[in-house]
């Protein structure tokens, strides 16, 4: 009988305003992480964070404590960071008991090398975006940010997110998708065959010259149709792809 080896989530971008959304979230925490080795949390969790300070806000504490129950049942934790929510930090860290890799990680899962990342850092082509990454990345810029009162934080937060929100609007998916050189880079620098990454909310799997790259879906339980699921890796090296269902839509 084949056992789980870990489970790969990303983009559920959990608010109080999206339930549906949530609830997918706390069942698939019950019955299926609890059940897998390990967790791969692979960023963009939260519509945003603003800093480990607002760890006890009444939501968050819940999607903490649920992580926690995770933990608590022995399934190892793993998080990186996505554009909506790097200023995760140590303190949430241990409230979750998750542990923080970088944005680039290698792991070796059910006898497969598998390189996992959020990919934003992969849309090149994004040049404002790749620049504004740049500098909220630096930790000088988020020492001074989270030293900002959180009240003010979360204004700045919501004047950015109207402003992606226009500016997305007017780029094309080409632009804002991963550019095929960078994903040949980090194929080549981490010396890996596989890729698990989400951020472009474009889930496929994409075979170039004998390498997988498998692309995870946003959670949106009350679209039409729902949007959501996981990919799972399996003690065999056996990778399959899942939706809210828990079903098998392709391996």
């Amino acid at each position: 009988m084949t056992a789980v080896c870990a489970l790969f989530i990303s983009d559920l971008h959990l608010q109080p305003a999206h339930p549906a959304t949530s609830a997918a979230f706390f069942d698939f925490l019950e019955r299926h992480a609890r059940h897998a080795q390990q967790l791969y949390l692979l960023g963009d969790l939260f519509e945003y964070w603003a800093g480990d300070d607002d760890i006890a806000e009444p939501f968050h504490a819940q999607v903490v404590a649920a992580l926690r129950a995770v933990s608590d049942a022995g399934v190892v934790v793993y998080w990186i960071a996505g554009n909506r929510d790097f200023l995760v930090g140590a303190r949430f860290a241990e409230a979750a008991n998750v542990i923080l890799l970088p944005e680039t990680w290698v792991a070796e899962i059910g006898g497969q090398k598998v390189v996992v990342l959020h990919g934003d850092a992969q849309c090149t082509q994004d040049s404002k975006y790749m620049a504004f990454r740049a500098m909220v990345r630096q930790p000088a810029w988020q020492a001074q940010f989270t030293a900002m009162p959180l009240a003010q934080r979360k204004a700045i937060i919501a004047g950015l997110r109207a402003d992606s929100r226009k500016e997305q609007s007017g780029k094309s998916y080409d632009i804002m998708d991963v550019t095929p050189q960078a994903i040949a880079d980090v194929f080549a620098e981490t010396g890996t065959n596989v890729m698990i990454h989400g951020h472009t909310h474009r889930p496929a799997l994409h075979q170039v010259d004998g390498k997988r790259r498998y692309v995870l879906p946003d959670w949106e339980p009350d679209a039409t149709p729902p949007r959501g699921g996981w990919i799972a890796i399996d003690d065999h090296g056996v990778i399959t792809r899942h939706d809210l269902s828990g079903a098998v839509i392709a391996s």
